[in-house]
């Protein structure tokens, strides 16, 4: 059965059999903005159009990732619009629509800078992404008009940050990151019971100092000032404190900042995101100053356990790469460890870009940056950092 794939500017022609699907794409150019739908075969309830989200489907868009068992937060419009006020990039956010209605989706943005080139990101900053379909059909639909987007635009490269295998449309061909989540139970004692006899009495350790947990934190400042720290002792740029207050102001009761004092210090600090009964740490650091009192392991055993009695499923480690200290760190907390299958597609780029602190080329960069005051490395994140998202 012939199905033909229209939007705007370019059109696909795909192959769909029912139980499978094997296409063969002709992507032609198109003289009109907008392509009207037309059915290829009389049989055919109607066409699948791709083309960029509009302001009146805001809602519609965000109602489809709600629904979506694979999406995540950053699917959500409110990290399009913090992406856009903390960094600048242009959104290409992209649907495929049947019938009038929204069958797929990708947040997507144009990043351009001497040091990556011009590439389209699913998306930046974001360790989760790529396309959200009902089928896969509307996938590989939008799948084709992605790449016809990037051959038009001409960048050098596409990336999907894919969270799962089918949202794959072609093969995924970067393999360095994982991901950590853990499955959580309601009652304290059975946590605690449930892990490895190591990190157990790690956390017995971290539980003996009298810590306090503040949760629902809006001010971003003690964050800010942690994880700058902490940035800097790892050798790479720090997180515009402005990016925090906009993800605290877009996400609303979504995300939350929390932070672990001891008299009148703060320990440890997190960023948090609550999405689809999945509580997910996604910026974390601890001063390092105090790491003998192990409030790391606290604020992580807090956040298990408080999910737990919270009715969260699952608690989120998020992404790392391996063999790296926060790889181990996640490795031993009775987690399921699952591949994240990422995807760049090169359209004007002969070889994959790797732009990792993991990679031996920026080592240099990275011990310079640890030997500098950390008001210089503050200020000149403002400038570096937004050059590799």
């Amino acid at each position: 059965m012939d199905r033909r794939v229209v939007f705007c500017g370019l059109e696909l022609a795909t192959r769909v059999r029912q139980g499978s699907c094997k296409e063969n794409r002709v992507l032609t150019r198109a003289n009109t903005a907008e392509v009207a739908a037309s059915d290829a075969s009389p049989s055919m309830q109607g066409a699948i159009t791709c083309g960029l989200l509009h302001e009146a489907e805001f809602q519609a868009w965000d109602d489809f990732v709600q629904a979506h068992p694979r999406s995540g937060p950053f699917h959500l419009l409110a990290w399009k619009r913090t992406i856009e006020q903390a960094f600048r990039y242009r959104p290409y956010y992209l649907v495929a629509r049947d019938a009038g209605r929204i069958c797929a989706i990708l947040p997507l943005f144009l990043v351009r800078n001497p040091f990556i080139g011009k590439a389209l990101i699913s998306s930046p900053f974001a360790v989760y992404g790529g396309i959200l379909a009902d089928s896969a059909g509307a996938r590989d639909a939008l799948y084709g008009y992605l790449k016809g987007l990037g051959q038009e635009l001409g960048v050098d490269y596409i990336e999907l940050r894919n969270a799962w295998p089918e949202q794959c449309g072609g093969i995924s061909n970067v393999s360095r990151y994982v991901t950590f989540t853990q499955e959580l139970p309601r009652d304290e004692a059975k946590l605690l019971e449930s892990l490895p006899k190591k990190t157990r009495n790690l956390v017995r350790k971290s539980l003996k100092p009298p810590f306090r947990m503040e949760y629902n934190v809006r001010e971003v400042g003690r964050l800010d000032a942690v994880h700058s720290r902490n940035m800097r002792r790892l050798g790479t740029p720090n997180f515009p404190c402005k990016y925090f207050a906009r993800v605290l102001e877009n996400f609303g009761e979504m995300a939350d900042v929390r932070e672990v004092w001891l008299d009148d210090k703060v320990m440890a600090v997190s960023l948090n995101f609550y999405h689809h009964g999945e509580m997910h740490t996604y910026h974390a650091a601890a001063d390092s100053r105090f790491n003998a009192l192990s409030p790391n392991t606290f604020m992580y055993f807090d956040h298990l356990r408080w999910a737990g009695q919270h009715g969260f499923r699952t608690f989120d480690f998020g992404r790392s790469k391996r063999d790296t200290g926060t790889f181990e760190f996640k490795r031993h907390w009775n987690t399921e460890m699952r591949e994240l299958p990422y995807e760049i597609l090169l359209v004007n780029r002969k070889e994959l870009p790797n732009f990792s602190p993991a990679n031996q080329r920026f080592n240099f960069a990275i011990q310079t940056w640890r030997r500098l005051p950390l008001p210089v490395t503050r200020m000149l994140s403002r400038f570096v950092f937004p050059l590799f998202p």
